[in-house]
């Protein structure tokens, strides 16, 4: 499958020069380009891109505004998120939101291309050592205890709703395991997997495996040893 690229970036450097290097991979093609987030759901609607490459910071409206109204649509396309990754909350607010991962704007190429490859495959992107960090601020970005403890109780409430088998999975899931993983563990099919991470995600509302790792952190359900 050729994957339908979208750039988003109020650079025009920078987007030309994703534009080249993504470009020229066999099975990626870019079908437009926007500078702004107002002008990325018409774009999609026209262009109907498999994945959107969005950048945070941009005038009028940002990356993070954008990435919200547009997962919010059905049959939205994946989103990746183009970042420097100085601030946190804003990648944890993106994450929420449904974007499928992160990429750095200083990544390698290669490792740009493949992160496109992955999310259009729908896995999501996010580096080990990155996540360690984002579940860190999750767990420690919550302000007031009470605070901290009202959104335990929503999050363990919204998870109340699955089976046994499939709470195992979001469990999994938050431990940042791969389907191949869970199947090992839990002694299921792959394919039985896939199924259950479908189930969880319906039952939730959700839009993807980040979205389930970070409810699971939310509800504290989880021991530090057990972060990705």
């Amino acid at each position: 499958m050729t994957i339908r690229l979208l750039v988003v970036d109020d650079d025009p450097l920078v987007r030309a020069g994703l534009s080249l290097m993504l470009g020229g991979a066999e099975d990626i093609e870019i079908v437009g380009e926007a500078a702004d987030g107002a002008d990325v759901p018409p774009l999609v609607d026209r262009l109907a891109p498999h994945v959107v490459l969005m950048d945070i910071r941009m005038p009028g409206v940002d990356g993070l505004t954008a990435t919200e109204r547009l997962r919010s649509r059905p049959g939205a396309p994946e989103v990746v998120v183009l970042t420097t990754f100085h601030a946190d909350e804003q990648v944890l607010r993106a994450l929420r939101a449904g974007a499928a991962g992160f990429v750095l704007k200083d990544t390698p190429p290669a490792r740009i291309v493949d992160a496109v490859r992955k999310v259009a495959a729908g896995e999501p992107v996010l580096s080990p050592a990155v996540t360690r960090r984002l579940m860190a601020h999750v767990a420690g970005a919550s302000g007031p205890a009470a605070r901290e403890g009202d959104r335990r109780t929503a999050a363990a409430e919204r998870l109340a709703v699955l089976a046994d088998r499939e709470r195992e999975v979001a469990l999994a899931v938050g431990r940042g395991r791969s389907n191949a993983e869970i199947a090992a563990t839990l002694y299921m099919s792959v394919p039985t997997v896939k199924a259950h991470v479908s189930r969880v995600l319906a039952k939730l509302g959700l839009n993807n495996r980040v979205q389930i790792a970070l409810l699971v952190h939310d509800a504290a359900l989880l021991d530090a040893d057990d972060a990705p």
